[in-house]
């Protein structure tokens, strides 16, 4: 395979893996695409390379430096502005796990904390019913974020070695 068709078929790829996480498949390209680059990209490039318009690129390459995973850099000499995707891997994914436990997971948590102080618990059997439905759910979704707060704070490989024992004994037993 030639190297720009490898391309290609990365960047494809890692738009339909971003879509199937939730995030725009533009988005996931442009992410793609600066992640590949050895050196930082223009607008105009980001652009020409993947055929959007330049209100979309613009649009998506705030939306990662939003999320940090792209950072804007000015060279010398030059008046467009240049991005740069972080390209170690663990950076990256740690960088998606905060973005995802404050615009997903902290949301939930307040609203589950919010909702289950509910009036009539020690009379009502549908409240006490709801109640702890909520509580379930509260504590599913803590420990989840619990374990991804973990994730983050962890060095890699301490978290690999940890996940590797976890799987092994599951297996083992």
């Amino acid at each position: 395979m030639q190297l720009d068709e490898a391309k290609d078929k990365f960047i494809q790829a890692w738009g339909s893996l971003g879509s199937n996480w939730g995030i725009n498949r533009t988005m996931a390209q442009v992410h793609a695409l600066l992640l590949i680059s050895p050196a930082s990209l223009s607008a105009d490039e980001v652009m020409e390379m993947l055929n959007i318009s330049r209100g979309n690129a613009n649009m998506n390459l705030r939306a990662l430096i939003d999320w940090g995973l792209v950072t804007k850099e000015h060279k010398s000499g030059e008046r467009r502005d240049f991005f740069y995707a972080e390209k170690d891997i663990w950076q990256v994914a740690q960088q998606v796990i905060i973005e995802r436990r404050k615009r997903e997971l902290k949301p939930v948590l307040r609203v589950l904390e919010e909702v289950r102080e509910v009036d009539d618990l020690h009379t009502n059997p549908e409240a006490k019913a709801f109640v702890e439905a909520v509580n379930s759910l509260h504590t599913i979704v803590g420990q989840a974020d619990k374990f991804l707060e973990i994730a983050v704070n962890a060095d890699r490989s301490w978290f690999f070695e940890t996940l590797f024992k976890m799987f092994n004994r599951k297996l083992q037993s």
